[in-house]
């Protein structure tokens, strides 16, 4: 696993290895990275990468904030409540030394509680595959007021999601057992 594309391209990422079966650690795959980053760079919304505030949830080795960061994002804040993918994503913002522009919060992505800060521009999402966790997630980041105003959420999945009331689907697109959807805060 390495980053794909800006000012890190190249970086090899720490291996998850055998990892924490209980973790559900599943990298997105470098295929399907440089998929979304091309549909977020070269969408008919603009590029949205570019000084964004970005929110990892279920960030396992962070590849999907980090890449954001090496095509110019300007704040990462990394959510997981896994001690394996805790220690892997440590490494990696070592191995791209961007402690200063980076957070790791230990928390459950579906209880997000109360934001106390700005909201976030840029929303990944990729839960462990059909558990229902996204949509709880999700919602728990619109109750919270983790979302900034037009802000994208790119949702990983094994299957579409369903509908999601206050958010309007840009686009959706399957790359082997993957689903992303791009989807827009009012």
């Amino acid at each position: 696993m390495r980053i794909i594309g800006g000012n890190l391209r190249g970086l090899k990422l720490a291996e998850v290895g055998a990892g924490d079966p209980g973790a559900h650690l599943r990298p997105t795959t470098d295929r399907v990275r440089e998929s979304i980053f091309n549909l977020l760079i070269n969408g008919t919304h603009g590029n949205l990468i570019p000084g964004a505030r970005v929110l990892d949830l279920f960030a396992g080795t962070g590849a999907l904030g980090l890449e954001a960061l090496s095509r110019g994002a300007a704040r990462v804040a990394f959510v997981d409540d896994g001690v394996v993918a805790r220690g892997l994503l440590r490494t990696n913002i070592e191995k791209a030394r961007a402690m200063g522009v980076t957070d790791v919060w230990r928390r459950d992505a579906t209880k997000l509680g109360e934001n106390r800060g700005p909201g976030f521009g840029l929303v990944f999402l990729d839960p462990p595959y059909g558990l229902g966790l996204g949509e709880k997630a999700v919602a728990s980041a619109m109750a919270g007021g983790w979302l900034a105003p037009q802000a994208m959420l790119v949702w990983e999945e094994s299957t579409p999601p369903a509908a999601v009331p206050g958010l309007e689907q840009i686009d959706q697109r399957r790359y082997g057992d993957t689903v992303v959807t791009l989807l827009r805060a009012p």
